[in-house]
């Protein structure tokens, strides 16, 4: 189930932030004790981020971050300004959590801004985003070098070229 971020959350906000496993492909975990100064009681609490919750506890989050055009940023301004991203416990990881929560956003999304593109990026060597760009119908829009390694950057759209 997908729903807004409530105060009960914060515990698993800051899990999930300090996660080396989940950290692997963002620049690593971030130090436990700093989290636990940063993250308000009431974390995640903004537009376009969803808990991902199973049995009444957060498993992880789905984000739709909309880009400001005054702000740099990776993806190309053409092929989108909406960016899909999540983060999972790796103890959620391999159950099929991510494509399933990942797909009923972008559903959302295509509802509520219909024909908007979505974009994804990630890095070349993370097989599991890989594979789940391609199972939520990403294609490749271009591989690009950041952060010290080759990253991919995909995009979806909700509507069908007719052909």
């Amino acid at each position: 189930m997908l729903r807004q971020s409530e105060a009960r959350d914060r515990t698993a906000f800051i899990e999930l932030f300090a996660s080396p496993e989940a950290g692997t492909y963002i620049g690593g975990p971030r130090p436990r004790d700093e989290l636990e100064r940063a993250v308000p009681e009431l974390p995640g609490r903004r537009p376009g981020l969803f808990v991902t919750d199973l049995d009444g506890a957060m498993i992880g989050m789905v984000t739709l971050d909309r880009h400001d055009a005054g702000r740099p940023s990776h993806v190309r301004a053409d092929a989108g300004k909406t960016e899909l991203g999540y983060m999972f416990l790796p103890k959620a990881w391999g159950r099929g959590y991510a494509a399933e929560a990942c797909a009923a956003a972008l559903g959302w999304f295509a509802d509520t801004s219909p024909g908007e593109p979505v974009v994804l990026c990630t890095q070349i060597a993370n097989d599991r985003a890989m594979r789940l760009a391609a199972k939520l119908g990403f294609t490749e829009v271009e591989r690009f070098e950041e952060y010290g390694a080759e990253q991919w950057l995909g995009v979806w759209s909700s509507v069908t070229p007719s052909g």
